[in-house]
């Protein structure tokens, strides 16, 4: 890092540099651990200079949209050039065999954990529920293929979404899949696809989008971490997920992270469509608490927690989406949960080829519906006593379904049960990003020392795939 940097006699940086790591050191961020590649990219962030985002180092001083706004004739029709042995593609979703090249590149090139054991290992039912929410467009899925043959060695995806930031609405999109074959990722072809897709998008009169990142970019609105609760510890600890804490044993390991087999909330059951008018409005009331949330409407609703037709019907192997409500005894829905599964393949391991994911999706409680301030003693006490009971039985359900591990970020509420269920904090942050417009930070549920906020919590209330 250059330019206006320096040290001062003890050595300690001065300058833009001290602010950057200021930043990065609330936001949860060890600069130290970054690659060289990521810190390269720290020094000059070429793309991102030339993109409507705040800087690193900029204050905000006042929220709202950084470019002025463009109508969409004003948008190039034609889209952007690329290398001569490559052309775009749109891919269409409901063609099975466009279908099967996203699940392929994706399931062979996306991320990875650091040390390359792991990957997501995506399904066809997950991309049919993740790429086609109400008002999803063809034009929105893009990809590039190799001229001449055909294989599609890049993809990025947009889905319409309606944001509320601190009561104002913001038509946007979210970006999601991001990928490039890793043959080929010297080929700067990640900003084309970005350029491109922001394209498609503005000409539908879009602006804002929402995206995140486990990297350090121009300039994260907040930051979650990611945290874990093992469901099968010992098969975890045969693929090296966990480790043998010093001085404990495998059977007292396995013997803390035991679940009863049943579920003990009272009135727990499966979401059905009959209850998405109550859940809705139960939800929406919950999510208000929140500086940063997604306006869902009802037929939106019904797609993200139950599925859509076909999940309705899903086997238990193919079931993504998972809702459950609790109602009491006068009929009432008091509180509501939801999980998906998106599992991991083991890439080199002798006997274990899967490990089954489950991430915590949207809840709602109206524990503490009954305070004027969510932040009261007695509100808070009465919230942590509900989430405590209903996101344990989120586990067990899980572990039922063959669960391996129950993932869940620090935003929402969650800090308020974490350390009571026995979450453990993960390596790894994901950075929340608002393209085109700029807001004053919202708390992700960890502290300057990246441990649980349980005081603050987050005020987060998007949870993105």
């Amino acid at each position: 890092m250059s330019g206006n940097n320096s040290e001062d006699a003890s050595g300690e940086p001065t300058g833009k540099l001290a602010e950057l790591l200021k930043l990065l050191k609330m936001n949860g961020n060890d600069v130290t651990k970054l690659t060289q590649s990521q810190q390269k990219e720290m020094k000059d962030y070429k793309f991102w200079k030339t993109q409507p985002v705040p800087k690193l180092d900029e204050s905000v001083s006042e929220e709202g949209p950084i470019d002025r706004k463009k109508t969409p004739e004003e948008i190039p029709n034609e889209p952007f050039p690329l290398l001569a042995e490559f052309e775009w593609c749109t891919l269409d979703v409901t063609d099975q065999q466009q279908l099967e090249d996203i699940f392929v590149l994706l399931n062979e090139n996306y991320v990875e954990d650091r040390d390359a054991s792991f990957r997501f290992k995506y399904t066809r039912e997950f991309f049919n529920w993740s790429l086609k929410p109400p008002g999803w467009k063809k034009d929105w899925h893009v990809g590039v293929r190799v001229r001449g043959t055909g294989k599609l060695v890049a993809f990025i995806s947009a889905i319409p979404v309606n944001l509320n930031l601190r009561n104002k609405l913001v038509k946007s999109v979210e970006i999601n899949f991001l990928c490039v074959h890793k043959q080929l990722r010297g080929k700067r072809l990640a900003p084309v696809l970005i350029k491109e897709i922001t394209r498609r998008v503005n000409k539908y009169d879009i602006w804002f989008a929402l995206y995140t990142s486990g990297t350090i970019l121009p300039s994260p609105v907040t930051v979650c971490r990611y945290t874990h609760r093992p469901l099968n510890w010992d098969k975890l600890l045969e693929v090296g997920f966990v480790h043998l804490p010093p001085g404990a044993t495998k059977p007292q390991m396995v013997a803390n992270y035991a679940l009863p087999k049943k579920t003990t909330t009272r009135g727990l059951r499966p979401m059905a469509p009959k209850d998405v008018d109550e859940v809705h409005a139960l939800f929406v009331k919950y999510q208000s608490r929140f500086d940063l949330v997604q306006d869902f409407d009802k037929e939106e609703f019904r797609h993200w927690f139950l599925g859509g037709p076909e999940q309705l019907n899903a086997s238990e192997d193919t079931k993504v989406i998972r809702s459950y409500v609790v109602e009491n005894e006068d009929g009432k829905i008091t509180d509501f949960f939801s999980f998906y599964s998106l599992p991991f393949t083991i890439l080199e391991n002798p006997v274990h080829k899967e490990l089954g994911i489950g991430y915590l999706f949207y809840y709602a409680s109206d524990a503490d519906f009954g305070f004027n301030d969510r932040f009261d003693k007695e509100a808070t006490a009465a919230l942590k006593t509900r989430l405590c009971q209903m996101v344990n039985d989120a586990c067990i359900l899980a572990h039922n379904a063959k669960m391996d591990v129950f993932n869940a970020l620090t935003s929402q509420d969650n800090a308020l049960f974490l350390e009571k269920l026995k979450f453990g904090p993960g390596d790894g942050f994901l950075n929340f990003y608002l393209f085109n417009y700029k807001s004053f930070p919202i708390t992700g549920g960890i502290r300057d020392d990246k441990s649980y906020d349980v005081e603050r919590r987050s005020n987060l209330g998007v949870v993105m795939l």
